[in-house]
């Protein structure tokens, strides 16, 4: 895979100016109406997973009345992102730690999640350097530009032991998000980043390429163990490819129980994936881009090659 090419993606980036600009005008405060958008693919996406998570937050204000909280996002376009960033291989990134037990659920999704506002506050120094570590380790992998525009904010969640469930999640919404729990295993949480950020980065080429996937058809998922609709089953046979890939090359690095806990992972992944072989090529026949199905095609098919 030709990673720099896979995940360069120029419907993408336009989709996040385009995107960007129009909530910057719904929400206009003097700051965002006179700020322009820049023209690099790294900052643009910050911007517009920023502008999201302002978008969130204002609206919210909005809704229980809270003047100076809505004023805040009005003086902050960029949800004061720079006070709480951290600098990474990938560029700026922001670090967090919410209190799993407190993060919120909206009226149209029962998934947890967290909103850049005035109380929050970075990572300690320790899981900001785990961060760091992690995706350093994911671009020198050939993914730098796939964490470089699709996570951007990252909220540490449970801290596990290396063998335990990990639960990592995304939401449409926030897009460039990403909520995982972690070991203190920098080559773990730089797998479930990447995993993760293909979640976004499949979210951002469906929008910009505007294919809409029929919720009726429905395929065997062997990670859930059910039917789901093919969004649902691209979505899989998309971020979990990327994790092979990424753990195929990692593996030579490591040794004792992490080289146990990668290699075991990569071999049930392998035999997972292997049963989507047929029903993936039918699925993307549903895309109807014809650069994007080809991308997918290609990631699932080296995966399939391990």
């Amino acid at each position: 895979m030709d990673a720099p090419a896979m995940f360069s993606y120029a419907p993408i980036q336009a989709h996040h100016r385009d995107r960007t600009s129009r909530i910057r005008s719904v929400l206009k405060p003097t700051a965002q109406r006179t700020a322009s958008i820049p023209d690099s693919p790294e900052t643009t996406a910050a911007d517009y997973c920023l502008a999201h998570h302002v978008l969130e937050g204002a609206e919210a204000a909005a809704r229980r009345r809270d003047t100076a909280t809505f004023n805040w996002y009005g003086a902050h376009p960029d949800a004061n992102a720079s006070a709480v960033s951290i600098s990474t291989a990938v560029g700026p990134r922001i670090v967090l730690t919410p209190d799993v037990d407190r993060l919120p659920r909206s009226a149209i999704s029962e998934t947890p999640y967290y909103v850049l506002g005035p109380d929050t506050t970075a990572a300690p120094p320790g899981l900001r350097d785990l961060a760091a570590t992690a995706y350093a380790t994911g671009a020198t992998s050939g993914f730098a530009d796939l964490l470089a525009g699709h996570a951007i904010v990252v909220c540490l969640l449970r801290h596990k032991q290396l063998g335990d469930i990990l639960d990592s999640w995304t939401i449409t919404r926030l897009p460039g998000t990403i909520y995982c729990d972690h070991v203190n295993e920098p080559l773990v949480l730089a797998r479930d980043l990447i995993h993760e950020a293909g979640h976004n980065w499949l979210n951002d080429a469906l929008n910009a390429t505007a294919c809409e996937i029929s919720d009726e058809v429905r395929f065997y998922s062997p990670w859930k163990k059910t039917n789901r609709p093919a969004f649902g089953f691209l979505h899989a046979c998309f971020a979990f490819p990327l994790t092979m890939l990424y753990t195929a090359r990692v593996l030579p690095e490591t040794s004792g129980d992490l080289y146990r806990f990668l290699t075991a992972y990569l071999e049930q992944q392998r035999s997972l994936l292997a049963t989507t072989a047929t029903d993936h090529d039918r699925a993307l026949a549903l895309i109807t881009d014809p650069t994007l199905r080809e991308r997918l095609r290609s990631v699932h098919r080296e995966a399939l090659s391990l």
